[in-house]
Protein backbone atom coordinates (compact mmCIF):
# COMPACT_ATOMS: atom_id res chain seq x y z
CA UNK A 1 0.00 0.00 0.00
CA UNK A 2 2.97 2.22 0.91
CA UNK A 3 4.31 1.49 -2.48
CA UNK A 4 1.31 2.07 -4.15
CA UNK A 5 0.76 5.74 -2.64
CA UNK A 6 4.50 6.69 -3.17
CA UNK A 7 4.04 5.79 -6.54
CA UNK A 8 1.07 7.95 -6.89
CA UNK A 9 2.63 10.85 -4.86
CA UNK A 10 5.60 10.87 -7.61
CA UNK A 11 3.31 10.76 -10.16
CA UNK A 12 1.24 13.79 -8.78
CA UNK A 13 4.61 15.44 -8.61
CA UNK A 14 5.10 14.82 -11.92
CA UNK A 15 2.49 16.13 -13.17
CA UNK A 16 2.47 19.40 -11.44
CA UNK A 17 5.46 20.05 -13.05
CA UNK A 18 4.62 18.99 -16.74
CA UNK A 19 1.82 21.69 -15.71
CA UNK A 20 4.09 24.23 -14.44
CA UNK A 21 6.41 23.80 -17.97
CA UNK A 22 2.95 23.77 -19.92
CA UNK A 23 1.72 27.01 -17.86
CA UNK A 24 5.24 28.55 -18.33
CA UNK A 25 5.71 27.62 -22.14
CA UNK A 26 2.58 29.19 -22.61
CA UNK A 27 3.30 32.71 -20.72
CA UNK A 28 6.65 32.65 -22.80
CA UNK A 29 3.99 32.54 -26.00
CA UNK A 30 1.68 35.20 -24.52
CA UNK A 31 4.57 37.39 -23.84
CA UNK A 32 6.18 36.95 -27.18
CA UNK A 33 2.57 37.40 -28.95
CA UNK A 34 2.32 40.68 -26.96
CA UNK A 35 5.50 41.59 -28.02
CA UNK A 36 4.59 41.18 -31.65
CA UNK A 37 1.28 42.91 -31.46
CA UNK A 38 3.56 46.17 -30.07
CA UNK A 39 6.22 45.53 -32.37
CA UNK A 40 3.43 46.00 -35.16
CA UNK A 41 1.74 48.71 -33.30
CA UNK A 42 4.89 50.72 -33.43
CA UNK A 43 5.43 49.86 -37.05
CA UNK A 44 2.04 51.09 -37.70
CA UNK A 45 2.71 54.22 -36.01
CA UNK A 46 5.70 55.30 -37.83
CA UNK A 47 4.35 54.15 -41.01
CA UNK A 48 1.69 56.85 -39.72
CA UNK A 49 4.22 59.24 -38.82
CA UNK A 50 5.88 58.71 -42.33
CA UNK A 51 2.59 60.14 -44.18
CA UNK A 52 2.39 63.11 -41.87
CA UNK A 53 5.60 64.51 -42.26
CA UNK A 54 5.25 63.54 -46.26
CA UNK A 55 1.96 65.86 -45.97
CA UNK A 56 3.78 68.96 -44.88
CA UNK A 57 4.58 71.70 -46.90
CA UNK A 58 8.48 72.54 -47.48
CA UNK A 59 9.74 76.04 -49.05
CA UNK A 60 9.11 74.86 -52.64
CA UNK A 61 7.05 72.36 -52.91
CA UNK A 62 3.57 73.38 -54.43
CA UNK A 63 0.47 73.93 -52.36
CA UNK A 64 -2.76 72.43 -52.40
CA UNK A 65 -5.97 74.24 -53.16
CA UNK A 66 -8.65 74.31 -50.98
CA UNK A 67 -12.51 75.31 -51.27
CA UNK A 68 -13.85 76.34 -48.06
CA UNK A 69 -16.55 78.32 -46.55
CA UNK A 70 -15.99 82.08 -45.56
CA UNK A 71 -18.13 84.18 -43.16
CA UNK A 72 -19.98 85.20 -45.79
CA UNK A 73 -21.43 81.86 -46.78
CA UNK A 74 -19.61 82.21 -50.07
CA UNK A 75 -17.00 78.87 -51.11
CA UNK A 76 -13.32 80.28 -51.42
CA UNK A 77 -10.18 78.75 -53.09
CA UNK A 78 -7.20 79.97 -54.20
CA UNK A 79 -7.99 79.33 -57.90
CA UNK A 80 -11.16 81.63 -57.19
CA UNK A 81 -9.06 84.63 -56.08
CA UNK A 82 -7.56 85.56 -59.40
CA UNK A 83 -4.97 88.71 -60.47
CA UNK A 84 -2.49 88.21 -57.58
CA UNK A 85 1.13 87.69 -57.41
CA UNK A 86 0.41 85.31 -53.98
CA UNK A 87 -1.41 84.88 -51.01
CA UNK A 88 -0.54 85.04 -47.66
CA UNK A 89 -2.39 81.41 -46.09
CA UNK A 90 -2.42 81.94 -42.38
CA UNK A 91 -4.15 79.98 -39.60
CA UNK A 92 -5.44 81.23 -36.84
CA UNK A 93 -8.51 81.46 -34.65
CA UNK A 94 -10.85 83.05 -32.17
CA UNK A 95 -9.37 81.88 -28.63
CA UNK A 96 -5.89 81.60 -28.58
CA UNK A 97 -4.41 84.37 -27.25
CA UNK A 98 -1.20 84.44 -29.10
CA UNK A 99 -3.62 84.78 -32.43
CA UNK A 100 -5.44 87.33 -30.74
CA UNK A 101 -2.29 89.93 -30.38
CA UNK A 102 -1.78 89.47 -33.99
CA UNK A 103 -5.32 90.00 -35.30
CA UNK A 104 -4.36 93.46 -36.11
CA UNK A 105 -0.96 92.61 -37.54
CA UNK A 106 -3.21 90.76 -39.74
CA UNK A 107 -5.14 93.54 -40.54
CA UNK A 108 -2.82 95.32 -41.57
CA UNK A 109 -0.86 93.32 -43.56
CA UNK A 110 -4.58 92.98 -45.37
CA UNK A 111 -5.12 96.44 -45.88
CA UNK A 112 -1.25 97.09 -47.53
CA UNK A 113 -1.02 93.97 -49.58
CA UNK A 114 -4.98 94.34 -51.07
CA UNK A 115 -4.72 93.24 -54.33
CA UNK A 116 -1.52 91.66 -54.55
CA UNK A 117 -1.06 89.23 -51.57
CA UNK A 118 -4.61 88.82 -49.81
CA UNK A 119 -4.53 87.54 -46.24
CA UNK A 120 -6.41 84.13 -46.63
CA UNK A 121 -7.18 83.30 -42.59
CA UNK A 122 -7.97 80.20 -41.93
CA UNK A 123 -9.58 78.20 -38.22
CA UNK A 124 -8.58 74.87 -38.50
CA UNK A 125 -9.62 74.64 -34.46
CA UNK A 126 -12.23 71.42 -33.60
CA UNK A 127 -15.04 73.63 -32.56
CA UNK A 128 -16.62 70.37 -30.25
CA UNK A 129 -12.87 71.06 -28.27
CA UNK A 130 -13.27 74.82 -28.55
CA UNK A 131 -16.45 76.44 -28.64
CA UNK A 132 -15.26 80.00 -29.22
CA UNK A 133 -14.14 78.99 -32.68
CA UNK A 134 -17.73 78.07 -34.00
CA UNK A 135 -18.71 79.45 -37.61
CA UNK A 136 -20.93 82.17 -35.48
CA UNK A 137 -18.33 83.31 -33.44
CA UNK A 138 -16.33 83.74 -36.45
CA UNK A 139 -18.37 85.29 -38.16
CA UNK A 140 -18.96 87.80 -35.08
CA UNK A 141 -14.80 88.38 -34.48
CA UNK A 142 -14.58 88.65 -38.71
CA UNK A 143 -16.95 91.77 -38.44
CA UNK A 144 -15.32 93.20 -35.63
CA UNK A 145 -11.88 93.10 -37.23
CA UNK A 146 -12.62 93.40 -40.74
CA UNK A 147 -11.41 90.46 -42.21
CA UNK A 148 -11.81 90.13 -45.81
CA UNK A 149 -11.65 86.01 -45.80
CA UNK A 150 -11.84 83.79 -42.55
CA UNK A 151 -12.61 80.74 -43.67
CA UNK A 152 -13.93 77.70 -41.37
CA UNK A 153 -11.60 74.38 -41.73
CA UNK A 154 -13.14 73.06 -38.20
CA UNK A 155 -13.77 69.83 -40.19
CA UNK A 156 -9.85 69.82 -40.04
CA UNK A 157 -9.28 68.80 -43.99
CA UNK A 158 -6.78 71.29 -44.77
CA UNK A 159 -4.41 72.23 -42.21
CA UNK A 160 -3.35 68.50 -41.99
CA UNK A 161 -1.84 69.22 -45.46
CA UNK A 162 -0.22 72.41 -45.24
CA UNK A 163 1.44 70.77 -41.77
CA UNK A 164 0.24 73.64 -39.66
CA UNK A 165 1.12 73.11 -36.04
CA UNK A 166 0.45 76.47 -34.48
CA UNK A 167 -1.92 79.14 -34.83
CA UNK A 168 -0.81 81.68 -35.98
CA UNK A 169 1.05 80.06 -38.60
CA UNK A 170 1.65 81.50 -42.23
CA UNK A 171 2.68 80.17 -45.57
CA UNK A 172 3.71 82.59 -48.05
CA UNK A 173 2.85 81.47 -51.58
CA UNK A 174 3.58 82.88 -54.73
CA UNK A 175 0.89 82.77 -57.63
CA UNK A 176 1.89 79.60 -58.71
CA UNK A 177 1.28 78.15 -55.14
CA UNK A 178 5.11 77.86 -54.96
CA UNK A 179 5.44 77.75 -50.71
CA UNK A 180 8.37 80.67 -50.15
CA UNK A 181 7.80 81.31 -46.90
CA UNK A 182 6.51 79.48 -43.51
CA UNK A 183 6.20 80.37 -40.00
CA UNK A 184 5.85 83.65 -37.83
CA UNK A 185 4.62 87.31 -38.96
CA UNK A 186 7.10 88.52 -37.14
CA UNK A 187 9.65 87.82 -34.17
CA UNK A 188 7.61 89.32 -31.37
CA UNK A 189 3.88 89.42 -30.12
CA UNK A 190 4.36 92.17 -28.83
CA UNK A 191 3.88 94.77 -31.70
CA UNK A 192 5.41 97.15 -30.59
CA UNK A 193 8.83 95.05 -29.45
CA UNK A 194 8.82 93.83 -33.21
CA UNK A 195 12.43 94.12 -34.77
CA UNK A 196 12.24 91.49 -37.67
CA UNK A 197 8.85 91.61 -39.63
CA UNK A 198 9.37 88.16 -41.69
CA UNK A 199 6.38 87.89 -43.25
CA UNK A 200 6.82 91.56 -44.98
CA UNK A 201 10.63 91.14 -45.79
CA UNK A 202 9.50 87.59 -47.51
CA UNK A 203 7.60 89.63 -49.41
CA UNK A 204 10.36 92.42 -50.79
CA UNK A 205 12.54 89.72 -51.49
CA UNK A 206 10.26 87.94 -53.86
CA UNK A 207 9.15 91.61 -55.20
CA UNK A 208 12.83 91.87 -55.63
CA UNK A 209 13.46 88.73 -57.33
CA UNK A 210 15.40 87.22 -54.63
CA UNK A 211 14.79 84.16 -52.21
CA UNK A 212 13.27 85.22 -48.85
CA UNK A 213 16.15 85.24 -46.28
CA UNK A 214 15.29 83.77 -43.41
CA UNK A 215 12.39 81.56 -45.18
CA UNK A 216 11.73 79.67 -42.52
CA UNK A 217 11.09 80.58 -38.43
CA UNK A 218 10.09 79.16 -35.76
CA UNK A 219 5.32 79.57 -35.70
CA UNK A 220 4.92 80.49 -32.05
CA UNK A 221 1.32 80.19 -30.95
CA UNK A 222 -1.16 78.01 -29.57
CA UNK A 223 -1.41 74.48 -30.98
CA UNK A 224 -4.15 73.19 -32.97
CA UNK A 225 -6.72 71.31 -30.93
CA UNK A 226 -8.19 68.12 -32.38
CA UNK A 227 -10.86 66.19 -31.12
CA UNK A 228 -10.09 64.37 -28.27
Amino acid sequence: MKRVLGLLTVAAVIGLVAFACNTETATSGVKEATATVADVATDAVKEVAKKVVKNTLKVGDIAPDFNLKNIDGEMVSLASIEDVKGYIVNFTCNTCPYAVKYESRAIDLQKKYAGSYPVINIMPNDTDVKPGDSYDKMQERAKELGYEYYLDDSAQEVYPTYGASRTPHIFLLDADRKVRYIGAIDDNTEADEVEKTYLEDAIAAIEAGKEPDPDFTKAVGCSIKVKK
